[in-house]
């Protein structure tokens, strides 16, 4: 099996010698070259072609973002994982085509992971064309259209799902969880971010804590007059604020 040609493109000399010396453990990986700006990137994607960036998102003059936006319109697309010190910006990331998101210092065991999924492309004709399909996809979607996937965080990895698999989100002080059908995630996003994305979605705000998909909802049984307790089917509970609690019944049809 061939060695993934690799570029690593970050503005930080120490940044790219650490990664590089880290890739350097990996016998599936070649590294082709360095890029120290998004115009540098450019051109040694262009030179290298290579399978696989590794890119820095905050650089001056042409940010990462703008790299993979000027990618979509050039013959050679390569496999892209991001490289950065900010969490924010992961779904933009995710959404971008990035097949990993990565948070400096980087671990090995992160690094190992984003290596495996990528030489799991690189090496799958099928799944490299669906890969590439999906940027044209993204890159020709409206703005408005609706959410598809979900950023979520374990640990240290970051996880794509889907939104109809997403039970409800949860707020715990500054944290946000994710609620799924056996487990739960930390979010990227606040609960306010998350209504704002998912607002022609499935997703109903029925507390100041909650965000819950109504496709889930098993049922419904009235506390009082002005409280109702909403059940997923997987046996989550919530109870429905006063506030909400007439917009939800309206919406189910109670």
């Amino acid at each position: 099996m061939k060695a993934i040609k690799t570029l690593i493109v970050d503005d930080e000399p120490i940044a790219r010698k650490v990664l590089r010396e880290e890739l350097e453990q990996f016998d599936e990986v070649s590294i082709a070259g360095e890029a120290e700006d998004g115009l540098a990137a450019l051109a040694a994607i262009q030179e290298f072609r290579p399978d696989l960036v590794f890119l820095d998102l905050q650089m001056p003059g042409l940010g990462g973002f703008e790299v993979i936006r000027r990618l979509r319109s050039r013959g050679h697309i390569p496999i892209i994982v991001i490289v950065t010190a900010w969490d924010q910006y992961a779904i933009q990331a995710f959404e971008s085509g990035a097949i990993d998101y990565l948070l400096k210092p980087v671990s090995q065991e992160r690094l190992a992971q984003a290596i495996e999924r990528a030489a799991r492309i690189c090496h799958n004709p099928v799944v490299t064309a669906e890969q590439f399909a999906n940027l044209r996809e993204i890159a020709e979607a409206t703005h408005n259209r609706p959410v598809r996937r979900i950023v979520a965080k374990s640990g240290e990895e970051y996880l794509l799902l889907n939104a109809e698999e997403v039970f409800a989100f949860d707020a715990e002080g500054d944290v946000v969880w994710i609620i799924t059908a056996k487990k739960r995630y930390m979010a990227t996003l606040t609960l306010k971010m998350l209504q704002d994305k998912l607002h022609n979605t499935s997703f109903r705000r029925i507390h100041r804590n909650a965000l819950v998909n109504i496709d889930h909802i098993r049922r419904m049984s009235t506390l009082t007059s002005q409280r109702w307790l909403v059940t997923l089917s997987n046996n989550q509970e919530y109870i429905v604020s006063k506030r909400q609690a007439g917009a939800v019944r309206g919406l189910l049809a109670f």
